[in-house]
Formats: structure tokens, C-alpha cells, sequence
């Protein structure tokens, strides 16, 4: 495949090392000093798109490639309020579009034990739910989206909750978050559910980036040949 990545950041270079190694061209590197060069003259000869760069400025760089019929992997939290344009444009386009939270197998296979338990869960009142995310200090967003879709799940699966907020929230059907920064963490989550007598928790804890690279380029061979719009639960055949 011919890849454009867009934003070169530690993410960037670490999706350009594994997808290198897996036999594939950066035809196109877009980071901030050289945005102007995201334009359908670059683009033409891309076969995908796999972008990393921040809330701001995600949905126009989304946009850009779907309206030149790229297929976009995406993995940039912060900008999900304008999802339902993305899906349109792809739509509108035929192309293809995925976005994740986070691209980790690992997490991936969380999200899916996390919903499990939390199905199961919805028949003990006993428990009481809380998430717990910890990520380097220049993260931008908080809480973490990894962190909002295991909410989420949670929230799909068990009629106890409806919504979440933050770790001091004292709303009922509230799912707590707690959101911490410090050092150089990859990334850690812990959900817990905590009775008087015992607890019970999940925990995935990255060790680097090189999860999150493999999983999206992954998602770039498997989006790249096909039309619509995708999720990772497509990609691992859940």
C-alpha cells in the first residue's frame, strides 16, 4: 500500500517503522509546518490514510482525504462531535473510514471483556463501577477516549447507568472517570467494580506505542480494499 500519514509525532513514526517492515510505501507525511501539503495533488497515487493529529484539526484532515475518495484509518480523539459528517462524506464519496479510540489488540479484546462483564454485572446491585486512566502529560484530551468507550460500554450493557463524569461526581447513573497525567505513561486503564466483600477489576497497561502502530496500520490493509464504514470490532472479526 501507499500511506499517507498525517501527523508525524511519536505515533507517526512509530506506524512509519511497522508499516515499512510490513511491506508498504509513506508515499505522504503531513505534520504541522507542511499542512498546506494535505491537497488532491498529494493525494493522488494514496492508497489510505492513517491520521494522528490533534482534536482541532482531525475532522478537516478527515475531510480533505474522504473528499478525494482516500480511505481514512483515524485513531485522533477529542473531535467526535463531527463523526456523523465523516460517515456522511465517506458515504457521499464511497470510499471508506474507520475511527478508534485506540487501535491496541490488547485494548481491543478490553473493550469487548469490559461490555461482557458489565452485561453480567447488570444482575449484582452490589457493585459499584469506576474507571481510572493515566496517560503522559501531553496528552490533550482528558478523559481519554480509550476511556470514554469503555464507559460506554458499560453504560450499553448494564441499565444502572446512563451516563459518566468525573471521579467526583455524585450524579446516580453516573460511571466515574478518573483521568491522571504524569511522566511518559503509554497509556493504562483500570476498571474496577467494588462491593463490600470483594473487587473485581480490569486492567490493560501499555508498554509503548507499538500496539497502537500495529493495530492501525492493520486497520489500513483491512479498510483499503473495501467500502463503508468500519470499526475495529470489524477488523478482529468480533
Amino acid at each position: 500500500m501507499n500511506i499517507a500519514l498525517i501527523g508525524y509525532g511519536r505515533m507517526g513514526h512509530e506506524i512509519e517503522a511497522i508499516a515499512v517492515r510490513r511491506g508498504h510505501v509513506i508515499k505522504l507525511i503531513i505534520d504541522l509546518d507542511n499542512s498546506a501539503d494535505l491537497n488532491s495533488s498529494n493525494l493522488k497515487g494514496v492508497d489510505v490514510v492513517i491520521e494522528f493529529s490533534t482534536p482541532e484539526s482531525a475532522f478537516g484532515n478527515i475531510a480533505k482525504c474522504l473528499n478525494n475518495s482516500v480511505p481514512v484509518v483515524s485513531g485522533t480523539t477529542g473531535w467526535l462531535g463531527d463523526y456523523k459528517k465523516a460517515v456522511e462524506l465517506c458515504e457521499k464519496n464511497n470510499t471508506s473510514f474507520l475511527h478508534s479510540t485506540n487501535f491496541s489488540i490488547g485494548v481491543n479484546l478490553l473493550f469487548r471483556l469490559n461490555s461482557e462483564l458489565a452485561k453480567q454485572m447488570a444482575r449484582y446491585g452490589d457493585y459499584r463501577v469506576a474507571i481510572e486512566e493515566i496517560h503522559h502529560t501531553k496528552k490533550l484530551d482528558a478523559p481519554s477516549g480509550t476511556a470514554i468507550t469503555l464507559a460506554e460500554g458499560i453504560i450499553g450493557q448494564h441499565p444502572g447507568y446512563s451516563k459518566w463524569g468525573p471521579a467526583d461526581t455524585n450524579e446516580n447513573g453516573a460511571v466515574p472517570v478518573t483521568s491522571v497525567r504524569e511522566g511518559l505513561v503509554p497509556g493504562t486503564h483500570t476498571i474496577t467494580w467494588d462491593s463490600e466483600i470483594d473487587l473485581i477489576s480490569l486492567h490493560h497497561e501499555a508498554k509503548n506505542r507499538k500496539g497502537l502502530a500495529l493495530g492501525a496500520v492493520v486497520a489500513a490493509e483491512f479498510i483499503v480494499s473495501r467500502k463503508g464504514v468500519f470499526t475495529m470490532n470489524d477488523v478482529m472479526g468480533f
